[in-house]
């Protein structure tokens, strides 16, 4: 039996088109689909048969594992326990994209590949197969990849389910593989992505200040950081709050008393904390101990990176109340003053320290 081919215009995708190659995923079908690098045959995973089955088309010999893709980035947490700054920095900077991720399972020694692709069909296949989905490029081991639809059928026609046609790949050539199970992040196949770009990302420092509505104490924070960092540039410095919601700009008393310091922040917009933006800091300064708490609660595995701004006062212990930075939100100019200082203080000695 003949393949059925689905024809679907990437710029146009119609979606009950998607719907049909995704449940022939899942209910253990083989589809070849496109993404932005080549195309790649869909199979369910925690499917036997169909892994079999997949196994046998694509030739491949038994041990060697297949790489899964998945349509969002936090949902590599359903798949590896691995927490490292390092893996969120790249992923953060290239999902959805050409890369590929390889990392441990558990404890175990057992690792598998991760990706999420830059495709629109690639994307609501993935979201709508309900299932962790098997994705080899559709060739033959060995075989050149195929970038057309037509280039996967001349021998997989009759071998898969159906085909989804969306003309040629955007890239041509297979994603880079970065394997992060070794002592450093390696790469160990390139394809758009060099080492040289993977080290200069995952050896960057990301610091992260937190407040509540990202728009006085974190601001200041962030932004006399920068200042007193004087141009260094192998630290990613930002700010987030825990309840923002909408984005807003800094409290105009904020922008005038960094303005005091020869600071601009009229350009600031106030952004959440997302568990991305708290797995890929290295550190993570927080003005009270609520935030901490709120910070812990959303990613407990960031835990030994969460520090009071306030511990790092130049003051003796005895002289506070406590280690939280007072809101000034409302208040009079000399009560964001006062503020300031007091981050100030502290951050002269985390400049030391970085």
């Amino acid at each position: 039996m003949k393949t059925k081919i689905i024809h679907i215009d990437p710029k146009a995708v119609e979606a009950d088109r998607v719907l049909e190659a995704a449940r022939c995923v899942h209910d253990g079908g083989l589809v070849i689909f496109p993404t932005e690098t080549v195309y790649g045959i869909a199979a369910d995973h925690s499917n036997p048969k169909a892994m079999e089955r997949l196994r046998e088309v694509k030739r491949r010999r038994e041990g060697k594992p297949f790489s899964v893709m998945i349509a969002q980035k936090e949902l590599i947490r359903n798949y590896t326990y691995y927490s490292d700054p390092k893996l969120f920095k790249l992923i953060d900077r290239f999902w959805p994209g050409p890369l590929t991720v390889i990392v441990p399972t558990d404890n175990s020694g057992e690792t598998i590949g991760i990706r999420i692709p830059d495709h629109p069909v690639a994307l609501q296949l993935v979201e709508n197969a309900h299932c962790t989905i098997a994705a080899p490029s559709a060739n033959i081991e060995g075989a050149p990849a195929p970038v057309t639809c037509e280039e996967a059928l001349k021998d997989l026609d009759g071998l898969v389910d159906i085909a989804i046609d969306s003309g040629r790949v955007d890239i041509g050539t297979a994603s880079t593989i970065v394997d992060f199970c070794q002592e450093s992040p390696k790469v160990v196949r390139e394809g758009g992505i060099s080492q040289a770009e993977v080290d200069h990302i995952c050896g960057r420092k990301s610091i992260l200040f937190v407040c509540t509505g990202n728009s006085c104490r974190s601001v200041m924070a962030e932004y006399m950081f920068r200042h007193m960092l004087k141009g260094r540039s192998d630290l990613d410095v930002f700010s987030a709050g825990t309840n923002v919601v909408f984005p807003t700009s800094a409290s105009a008393e904020a922008v005038a008393v960094l303005k005091e310091e020869g600071i601009d922040a009229r350009g600031h917009i106030s952004t959440p904390v997302t568990n991305m933006l708290l797995k890929k800091s290295d550190l993570i300064f927080v003005m009270t101990h609520s935030h901490r708490v709120k910070v812990l609660e959303r990613v407990p595995a960031v835990e030994k990176r969460v520090y009071l701004l306030r511990d790092f006062r130049s003051g003796p212990a005895h002289y506070e109340q406590s280690l939280d930075i007072p809101d000034p939100i409302g208040g009079a100019h000399i009560e964001y003053q006062e503020c300031l200082l007091v981050i100030k203080d502290c951050l002269e000695k985390i400049v030391q320290l970085v």
